[in-house]
């Protein structure tokens, strides 16, 4: 344990003797947080609805069928309770509810007026408020072509309301993208250009001769990049709580605890493109644009998945960053608990089991 603690100390010397080190692990999550603290409005299609249809008569048939036809939607199901919505938004399976009430279509014979709830998810203000909007604009068109065949014009008013972001602040979204993306460069590219570094310098030679286990050089080398990715976290929520006014609505413990799986899952990722990489501008190519792109794309953050072709959507499941993203949203936006997102922590761990697996095999004792 000296031992290893000895390495631990030498690769924090390393990394606070170096000002370009410092300024991208401290200064990019600041600036990062800062920039993308605003909305960016992007078109949503194909987005899961379910329906509680409680009038079941023509005109609410028709309403539904509008709203099937539409590109914007996919019917995940007809429900017949409020406990099944609750449900649903839970478990992630959907982002918006329709609700039109009994009579429905004797309101509008009779009063030439009704209502129907729309239930949205708000944790992305963005996509709930486009969404709302086509609701809208369907209602309205429904409600035109009624209008043309009668003398007393028709009068549907939806009933709107946002769930976990009632506000609509674009920082509900933002800054879960923003931590996955943080934790995922800083990581990832600070470990794989450490151990690299010690392979161009020729001082991993010395390393290995010495009665060091070769794991332990690098978890010795992961160790510090823990710990200091564990602070932009921190650095992270603070900012958020106290300048952004995004509040925390989960559990805190349950919140670091799935950070730190995410950090871990990083660092594997960061040790084996070092140990496959010969040179550090190969490793900071591969670890910044290799995950930079993915990062953006394929974790939810600035484009829904579910807008992709299909194959995209495959593909986006071995990013990271789209797991955690989910884990975030779940854990800090929405307020659920470790039942909620046992599948994504099982996967970040499987995903962290196989790299470490994969790059302590390809890890070679002997460099000549």
């Amino acid at each position: 344990m000296k031992q290893f603690m000895v390495f631990v100390r030498k690769e924090f010397y390393h990394v606070l003797r170096d000002r370009k080190t410092l300024l991208i692990l401290f200064g990019m999550p600041v600036m990062q947080i800062l920039i993308f603290g605003f909305a960016l409005t992007n078109e949503v299609k194909n987005s899961r609805i379910v329906i509680m249809d409680e009038a079941k008569d023509p005109a609410s048939q028709q309403l539904v069928a509008r709203i099937a036809s539409s590109k914007y939607f996919e019917i995940e199901r007809t429900i017949t309770g409020q406990r099944q919505i609750d449900e649903a938004f839970k478990a992630g399976k959907i982002k918006m509810a329709l609700i039109l009430p009994a009579g429905f279509n004797e309101a509008l014979l009779h009063e030439h007026t009704a209502q129907v709830q729309v239930i949205a998810d708000a944790s992305d203000p963005n996509i709930a408020t486009t969404l709302t909007n086509y609701i809208h604009s369907i209602v309205q068109d429904f409600q035109s072509e009624l209008n043309e065949t009668i003398t007393a014009p028709y009068r549907i008013v939806p009933e709107t309301r946002m769930l976990y972001n009632p506000q609509q602040k674009s920082v509900y979204s933002m800054v879960p993208g923003v931590m996955a993306l943080i934790l995922m460069l800083v990581c990832v590219m600070m470990t794989a250009i450490s151990i690299v570094r010690e392979k161009e310098t020729g001082t991993m030679e010395i390393l290995l001769v010495s009665p060091f286990k070769p794991f332990l050089v690098i978890l010795s080398k992961a160790v510090p990049y823990l710990l200091l990715s564990f602070i932009n976290i921190i650095t992270i929520l603070i900012m958020s709580v106290w300048l952004l006014e995004l509040p925390v609505n989960g559990s805190i413990p349950l919140l670091l605890a799935v950070s730190i799986l995410y950090i871990i899952t990083c660092l594997s990722l960061g040790i084996f493109i070092s140990i496959k990489t010969e040179t550090q501008q190969a490793a900071m190519t591969i670890s910044l644009m290799g995950m930079l792109l993915p990062t953006i794309m394929f974790s939810g953050f600035m484009f829904p998945i579910e807008n992709m072709p299909l194959p995209l959507q495959v593909i986006s499941n071995i990013v990271p960053a789209k797991w955690f993203n989910i884990i975030i949203k779940a854990v800090m936006i929405k307020g659920m608990g470790l039942m909620a997102i046992w599948k994504e922590v099982l996967i970040l761990a499987g995903m962290t089991l196989f790299f470490l697996l994969a790059g302590l095999k390809s890890f070679k004792i002997r460099l000549a």
